[in-house]
């Protein structure tokens, strides 16, 4: 099949020249070659992640990072902001590695407000915080700078050191980020979303407070100690054995956003939003489709619509597989109401006006 049909929220699209770079004969992990695709990759990671901090591999998928940065981040108490399925994951991360998780929990299809970030941490004990930016199941980007700065804000105010941990999983290569000038501790990703990589590969950034933390804190565990990764990372190797085909498909995909670039891939995004929402609006309310993400904090990588009343999510999600596309049913108990265009990776306006012009038959049958 064509590229440019497959637009489900993750796992993305994969170009043909990305999987034709997994078929490369096996190499050590250990050895020179593997060490030299690393050290070619640590400053484009740095880039698409707007950081001069290492960007870490990890052959896991991204709440393996996100375990990661709760081991080495939360030292005793987090604050965990809530607006959908996956931030309710990272929640129950800081739960089951035995911290404390406070809750400032909005509606799903809500942003936070940083006021009350702020609030609430001056107010409590806190000593992290956890926010999704791009929360895929509602579509909705938090407005991360301002949490940052709520963040810092709180931490001035209290005397204390908190930690922000950010799940980027749907921002990360699909916007500009920036996580010194935002105060973010911990940014991580996944392989498989806005940097259009087959599953299997995550990567975080973590400050050096961070780690200076981590060292302190006690059960990081083996597998998921940043510690380590940072470590390993100043030889340009990985701590355990890295999935070494997808290696070689991140440094392919590495090379063309380079040549693409961080804010060229960015504005891809954000033209593939804006021309999404503005379906939505202009041609999608004739069928009762709204956009459930409010103005102004809607992801540039997956777009959620809400449902009119006689249509099911799985059952639309159906009639345009019978037709050759692939979208996103809703996620979690948006599962009926809701479906997810994840117009992400490597996807272009001439892909995403072909899949909403068959939307449209579908809609008129």
């Amino acid at each position: 099949m064509a590229f440019g049909r497959f637009f489900l929220p993750g796992p993305t699209e994969v170009r043909p020249e990305i999987l034709a770079a997994l078929a490369q004969p096996v190499i050590g992990h250990r050895g020179a070659g593997m060490t030299a695709l690393l050290r070619e990759a640590d400053p484009r990671l740095r880039a698409l992640f707007g950081t001069e901090r290492p960007v870490y591999v990890s052959t896991s998928s991204a709440t393996g990072m996100m375990e990661a940065s709760v081991r080495g981040g939360v030292r005793r108490h987090a604050l965990c902001l809530v607006n959908g399925a996956f931030s309710a994951r990272y929640r129950d991360l800081v739960r089951d590695c035995g911290r404390q998780a406070g809750e400032y929990a909005v509606a799903w299809g809500e942003a936070h407000d940083p006021a009350e970030v702020e609030r609430r941490l001056r107010a409590g004990d806190h000593d992290a915080v956890t926010v999704v930016h791009s929360e895929t199941s509602t579509g909705v980007l938090n407005p991360l700078p301002q949490i940052g700065a709520a963040v810092r804000a709180a931490e001035r105010a209290t005397g204390r050191e908190i930690l922000l941990l950010v799940d980027g999983v749907t921002s990360v290569g699909g916007m500009v980020v920036a996580p010194e000038e935002w105060g973010v501790d911990c940014l991580l990703t996944g392989s498989q979303k806005a940097m259009a990589l087959p599953p299997g590969l995550a990567f975080a950034t973590a400050s050096e407070r961070l780690l200076q933390r981590a060292a302190t804190l006690p059960g990081r565990g083996h597998y998921l100690d940043l510690v380590e990764f940072d470590r390993h990372w100043r030889e340009h190797q990985t701590p355990h054995t890295p999935a070494v085909h997808l290696v070689f498909a991140l440094a392919r995909q590495l090379a063309d956003v380079e040549a693409e670039t961080v804010s060229g891939r960015a504005a891809r995004h954000h033209a593939l939003r804006e021309r999404c929402c503005a379906w939505a609006e202009e041609r999608g309310a004739r069928w009762g489709l709204s956009l459930f993400a409010p103005g102004g904090f809607r992801s540039p990588t997956v777009t959620t619509l809400a449902l009119p009343a006689q249509w099911r999510g799985p059952e639309l999600v159906a009639a345009l597989k019978q037709r050759g596309y692939t979208v996103g049913a809703g996620y979690g108990r948006l599962k009926d109401t809701t479906i997810r265009i994840g117009h992400m990776g490597d996807h272009t306006l001439a892909g995403l006006d072909a899949l909403l012009a068959t939307f449209e038959e579908v809609l008129d049958r």
